[in-house]
């Protein structure tokens, strides 16, 4: 049996992941944890073999947590399983120590499937983040640098950095998850991650700081 233990601050995503990889039968769902911090004391407490990550959570984050349980359990297997794809998150999921990465949207029985390559020593992304990884590999290390220079100092994301394009130019969430092709779930996380990197609390002060840093133009 395949022990799995499934981190996520939304109850929805945790009660849909238990009862669809619940229905495998070899795997065993140990428990559920609402953030980092309780994921951790859960891994500690249940000794599970995979362990299914959310990235963004209160008290303790996905990227943290990940960290925390590959150096204390070095032997317990992380995935990242969230709805960004943004190459920032990859990057430091990744260098976390997390063996997987992929999105909330994958078809359950390829998610089942991921956690069993994973579970046999096998390290899983999706193909278009993989395409995006080497795109930027490749690129000149100087050109890198300039780039990551150019943005900000803030870690905002390429998307968050469109979200705020779009921001500035009037688009409601409505709109932009139709520009986008994403949820208005999934567009107001982008949002409150915008207001949490730039400090502000409001639209309005979001863009005008973007504006002002040279994020965005004017």
């Amino acid at each position: 049996m395949i022990k799995v233990l499934i981190v996520d601050d939304q109850e929805l995503i945790r009660e849909s992941l238990s009862i669809v990889l619940g229905g495998e039968a070899d795997f065993e769902i140990v428990g559920v944890a609402e953030h980092g911090e309780k994921g951790l004391h859960s891994v500690e407490r249940l000794d599970p073999d995979i362990v299914l990550m959310d990235i963004h959570m209160p008290v303790m984050d996905g990227v943290q947590a990940t960290g925390e349980i590959k150096k204390r359990f070095p032997s317990v297997k992380v995935m990242i399983l969230t709805t960004f794809e943004e190459l920032t998150y990859v990057r430091e999921a990744l260098a976390a120590g997390a063996e997987g990465y992929l999105l909330k949207a994958i078809h359950p029985k390829d998610l089942a499937s991921g956690i069993r390559l994973v579970h046999h020593g096998g390290t899983l992304i999706t193909q278009e983040i993989a395409k995006q990884l080497i795109s930027e590999w490749v690129k000149p290390h100087e050109s890198i640098k300039e780039e990551k220079n150019q943005k900000n100092s803030f870690r905002l994301t390429e998307r968050e950095i469109e979200i705020l394009q779009l921001l500035s130019n009037g688009f409601s969430n409505k709109e932009m998850a139709r520009k986008l092709y994403l949820t208005e779930g999934t567009v107001k996380n982008y949002i409150s991650n915008i207001y949490s990197k730039l400090d502000v609390t409001g639209r309005h002060k979001a863009v005008y700081k973007a504006k002002e840093e040279g994020i965005i133009g004017p």
